[in-house]
């Protein structure tokens, strides 16, 4: 089946937000149910891969300001997600720490998407879940070497 450019365009609009939707229906864990954004989820997870990052490093990874970073890391801090050190030899550096329950939570969360995806792409033969993984890793290619 042949479709143009634009086709696709249109039935990927179509089929992304019902996507997002019924996702959103496995999912019974903060994420969901409005206890932490998106954009504190984000930062979780990269602190959870790098154990700690300046600002302005979460900052260029959110790509947006150090001041809505600083927001979103405020309530982080109040909620015992993160932890703000200051670099003994600088102290104008200001680290930013996941604790563990900042871990927890995105081990709890990461744990419940995987079985989703289990529950979901178990019905879906081997071989288009191959086409689709080797088709969302070029995409992530090409968005990575855009930002």
């Amino acid at each position: 089946m042949k479709v143009s450019l634009h086709e696709f365009a249109d039935r990927i609009n179509d089929i992304i937000p019902i996507m997002i939707r019924e996702f959103a229906k496995y999912q019974v864990n903060e994420l969901s149910k409005g206890k932490i954004t998106l954009p504190q989820f984000l930062i979780l997870g990269f602190l959870e891969k790098s154990g700690e990052a300046k600002m302005s490093s979460l900052a260029d990874f959110m790509a947006v300001t150090t001041a809505a970073t600083t927001g979103t890391v405020d309530r982080l801090v109040r909620y015992g997600y993160v932890t703000r050190e200051l670099e003994p030899k600088d102290r104008r550096v200001i680290k930013i720490k996941i604790t563990l329950k900042g871990r927890e939570l995105i081990k709890k969360i990461n744990s419940q998407r995987r079985q989703m995806i289990i529950d979901i792409f178990g019905k879906i033969s081997e071989s288009d879940r191959s086409d689709y993984l080797r088709v969302l890793t070029k995409i992530e290619e090409i968005l990575s070497r855009q930002a």
